[in-house]
């Protein structure tokens, strides 16, 4: 089976291609704190790609300096934020196909690897596509493992900034979200956590981190572009509705 076209994604033309996420949702502030995010994010490198030919598919990536997600060292690495398929196109191999491009474009551009951040949660790439194509564990943070596939071994290999103990205290009250706009998603998770932490009579905290160097500073989970805390202790890195707080026994 040929595969479809890669339509690349620019600041030129991201006003008409849109960048998968949400694409329902134009005009609503998650949709819109995406796409504001996206067009400085086109200054830093960043680079996305969406499967064409009527197919459902996408994939966003950054050099490691500006990767947001809690790693370090990751200079001469391509870094993986999102890699998704969904519905019909599920089951063609489009996620390898995805993943073959950056791994292609990092060998053309002379970076020393790719390095993707995953877990078992929801909102991370699987590793199961990223073990197929090559690439290894380097370092475990439950439930996060952070994986590469090196091309120079002489380069040394990324890591997890570590500290997140002591990052989720930042907040030692009442629950907190540490939140970016990398994903759409996260303007809802934060409406669900405000409204649950009212619910309870807790403290409710917002933090923004506006930079990719914010993230490694304040954030208290390696995934870095979302976390909730509750009494300066971690608890999620998802989306969690009432019913998923209550399983907790919160």
């Amino acid at each position: 089976m040929s595969m479809p076209e890669l339509i690349e994604v620019t600041a030129e033309n991201v006003e008409k291609t849109r960048f998968f996420c949400k694409m329902s949702a134009k005009g609503k502030p998650g949709y819109e704190r995406k796409m504001a995010w996206l067009k400085k994010r086109f200054n830093e490198g960043l680079q996305m790609r969406l499967l064409g030919d009527g197919e459902r598919g996408f994939v966003e990536y950054i050099p490691g300096d500006f990767a947001w997600r809690g790693i370090d060292n990751a200079s001469r690495y391509l870094v993986i934020h999102c890699l998704w398929v969904v519905g019909k196109s599920k089951g063609k191999g489009f996620g390898k196909y995805l993943l073959q491009h950056v791994i292609d474009q990092a060998k053309q551009e002379g970076y020393a690897g790719v390095a993707a951040l995953t877990s078992s949660g929801n909102w991370l790439i699987n590793n199961k596509i990223l073990k197929a194509g090559g690439f290894e564990s380097v370092e475990q943070v439950k439930p996060f493992d952070l994986m590469v596939k090196r091309f120079d071994e002489s380069v040394a290999i990324p890591n997890i900034v570590g500290d997140f103990e002591n990052k989720a205290k930042l907040v030692p009250s009442g629950m907190a979200v540490y939140r970016t706009d990398q994903c759409p998603y996260i303007d809802d998770a934060v409406i669900n956590c405000k409204a649950f932490a009212d619910e309870r009579g807790w403290e409710f905290t917002q933090i923004e981190m506006d930079s990719a160097a914010d993230l490694r500073k304040l954030c208290p989970t390696p995934y870095g572009t979302f976390a909730i805390t509750l009494d300066g202790k971690f608890l999620s890195y998802t989306y969690m509705l009432r019913k998923d707080f209550v399983k907790l026994g919160l």
